[in-house]
């Protein structure tokens, strides 16, 4: 009888926002950024792109931590035509800020799992919609000196916006936040129930 395939988790992000979706839903992980540049070329779709850099990410850390799954993943707002990643600095945060305000966007989030051990990956793209409030310019800069926008696509931040900035959203909420949980949950479930055996996906 063959053992359970049950390998520990990586997670190739240094997002602490990740980190604590992961573990907040039970899971054991380690945290092993990857060390790459992302990419977000104009003749990709978003949904291109985010799965593009999570691949990426996945691919770079498997060959460290061949026995684990590892978790490559990434996260992109997207308005209008216009891709929104994480800013340079203030003033392009309030641009971002600035040019979603009041307006519904949508967030874009590429998963990418590999098991260098076996050959086995599988990856997906979440979508949610969210829609923002109108706020002023005074408002707009008051909630970017509180989030510290830096590190945060489209520059915002769902875990910590207590109302200021979303009205609503159609979606899942924790892929806002930077990981869509409740499809990942599906998808490592699949991934773990098939076995130790080399497929790609």
């Amino acid at each position: 009888m063959s053992k359970p395939f049950h390998p520990s988790l990586v997670l190739a992000s240094a997002s602490p926002r990740r980190r604590r979706l992961l573990v907040k839903h039970g899971y054991s992980i380690t945290v092993f950024p990857a060390e790459i540049d992302e990419i977000a070329p104009a003749h990709l779709s978003p949904g291109e792109i985010v799965l593009c850099n999570a691949r990426a990410k996945a691919r770079a850390v498997a060959p460290r931590e061949p026995k684990a799954i590892v978790l490559g993943v990434d996260t992109l707002v997207s308005f209008e035509g216009t891709v929104f990643g994480k800013p340079a600095h203030l003033e392009e945060a309030y641009e971002m800020l600035r040019g979603l305000n009041g307006k519904t966007h949508e967030v874009y989030s590429g998963v990418w799992c590999v098991h260098w051990q076996t050959g086995r990956e599988r990856g997906f793209v979440e979508i949610t919609r969210v829609h923002f409030h109108r706020r002023s310019e005074k408002e707009l800069r008051a909630y970017l000196n509180r989030i510290g926008p830096l590190d945060k696509a489209g520059a915002y931040a769902a875990q910590d916006d207590r109302g200021e900035m979303i009205r609503a959203v159609e979606g899942s909420f924790s892929n806002v936040v930077g990981l869509p949980m409740e499809r990942l949950e599906t998808e490592l479930r699949a991934f773990r129930k098939r076995g130790p055996r080399r497929e790609a996906c």
